[in-house]
């Protein structure tokens, strides 16, 4: 697994940069362009889960443990933002670029096995990201129960919360709305607990800045997040991988406009930025044991918890369109009762370790791979040929950018 995880790294990184060679000065244009604002909106609540929110602390300890030694390169704040921010985002990037521009000439993912697989794919990370929901919350919630074991209540969240993405998932407009509360919300989440810890007498301003200094570590040593450092960065890859498919083909259609170099630097940076500042302040409070409970525990499982629905709404809404599983076709009690049952049986199956992460992220490298070794069997000509967005998209641009 270690050598394929590898080999789709290495290709990965060698796609990108020939991108921006060829058409790094192409409009990325898909058929809903939105606002860059809404873009990135959308593509950092859809492109990230409750693990953002709720990992962070669980994991700072161990990577400064000294007897893990791959850790020993950089600090525990800088290793959490390699695992999270900036090169892996490159991944969304090639794969938004990919179905924008190229894949309307291919039509690789419309063949029914690669659809099959990449539907699989798709229905597999919707489980596994509630999954993660139901796994970590009696961490944040321990006021209910032993905080160690599930109980009816947190199955009752997890339903919920999938419950809600299933309805959110029949319109668009749904999705763009929650993805834009989302974010807000993300972010006064972000000042209040910034704020707490550095606006009172147990920091000032400038102990966040030396403490997000702390993330320029992760930049002076990128060469070793190209490849995986232990089992438990792989996990962290392949979970990667198997998003990067499903967000690429979802945010495609959202791009407004940007050329490809501005689209990789927006899908790269801006959600790194927010990224960074949320560890630095989470490391913060690590590191000074500062008090996270009450009202501040409660608006983070609250964000993860909306995380998790925008994660879920925009990826049923994926798979639905793939497999013409509309609320047109089946009525809206089917669509609902359905994906929500199988939503349900899936997140189980990944309780009771019948499913793994690592399994769908390996079938999304092959994906790749199968992708690029069909283009140069049968499209080789139609891609070195591209010059511009597919022109169906380009050509109401001026009246419906801005029409979000």
């Amino acid at each position: 697994m270690t050598l394929w995880l590898s080999l789709g790294l290495i290709f990965t990184f060698a796609a990108m940069a020939v991108i921006l060679l060829k058409w790094g000065n192409l409009r990325c244009i898909g058929v809903t362009p939105v606002r860059t604002f809404t873009f990135i909106a959308i593509l950092f609540t859809s492109g990230l889960d409750v693990g953002l929110i709720m990992f962070p602390l669980t994991e700072f300890a161990s990577y400064a443990d000294p007897e893990n030694l791959e850790y020993a390169f950089a600090n525990p704040l800088a290793i959490e933002f390699g695992f999270w921010a900036f090169l892996i985002w490159g991944f969304y990037f090639l794969t938004c670029f990919y179905f924008c521009v190229i894949e309307p000439r291919v039509g690789f993912f419309e063949i029914p096995l690669v659809k099959l697989v990449n539907n699989l794919v798709i229905i597999g990370t919707c489980a596994f990201t509630a999954f993660l929901l139901l796994s970590n919350l009696p961490w944040y919630l321990p006021q209910i129960g032993d905080g160690e074991s599930l109980v009816p209540t947190f199955y009752l969240i997890v339903l919920a919360a999938i419950a809600m993405a299933v309805y959110s998932s029949t319109s668009l407009r749904y999705v763009r709305l929650l993805s834009l509360g989302t974010t807000w919300l993300f972010i006064a989440l972000i000042g209040f607990m910034w704020s707490a810890a550095f606006l009172t007498d147990q920091g000032d301003v400038g102990d966040f800045i030396a403490t997000a200094s702390l993330i320029g570590a992760y930049f002076g040593n990128l060469h070793q997040f190209v490849l995986p450092l232990n089992d438990y960065h792989e996990f962290y890859l392949f979970w990667w991988f198997s998003w990067s498919i499903m967000i690429g083909q979802f945010t495609a259609r959202f791009a407004g406009g940007l050329r490809t170099w501005q689209l990789m630097a927006a899908m790269m940076v801006f959600p790194s930025l927010a990224i960074g500042v949320w560890f630095s302040v989470l490391y913060y409070y690590h590191v000074e044991e500062l008090a996270i409970s009450g009202f501040i525990n409660l608006a983070m499982v609250s964000v993860g918890v909306l995380m998790v629905i925008n994660s879920l709404d925009s990826l049923i809404r994926l798979y639905t369109d793939n497999l013409g599983m509309t609320t047109q076709r089946l009525g809206k009690p089917l669509y609902l009762l359905g994906n929500l049952l199988l939503m349900c049986l899936l997140t189980l199956l990944f309780k009771l370790e019948f499913l793994q992460i690592q399994w769908v992220g390996a079938l999304v490298i092959g994906l790749f791979f199968g992708c690029f070794g069909y283009i140069l069997l049968k499209k080789r000509e139609a891609v070195a040929g591209i010059t511009a967005s597919p022109r169906e998209n380009t050509m109401d641009f001026s009246k419906i950018e801005w029409a979000s």
